[in-house]
């Protein structure tokens, strides 16, 4: 177990936690993009987007639903963003399926 947020889901390295249901952990990042920085990743690794499959996609869903309650629990009541980088070129560095959810200030496009 090399995927440090596997070892975060597992409990072996700490994290803030935000959520948590038998598929799903959120978390505060270490290096907040924004007031409100989460990352959602499921339990189960994933390596990226590019890994969804019939098989696994109903994850998708799951994360989706928790960013809603997180969302509502951190009072994001103006909105947020929803980011997920996929591979080395789309600047995914944590090779493991997961969400950024920002908010707390205005966001541009693109994004900055």
């Amino acid at each position: 177990m090399d995927c440090i947020f596997c070892k975060i889901a597992a409990g072996i390295i700490p994290s803030k936690k935000v959520y948590e249901n038998e598929h799903v952990l959120a978390f505060y990042d270490l290096d907040p993009q924004a007031p409100v920085h989460v990352l959602i990743i499921p339990k189960t690794h994933i390596t990226s987007a590019a890994e969804i499959t019939p098989e696994n996609s109903a994850i998708v869903a799951r994360i989706f639903e928790a960013a809603a309650v997180i969302a509502e629990k951190l009072e994001l009541k103006d909105g947020f963003r929803i980011v997920s980088n996929c591979g080395p070129a789309g600047g995914q560095s944590v090779p493991h399926l997961h969400f950024h959810l920002l908010g707390g200030r205005d966001m541009t496009w693109p994004p900055g």
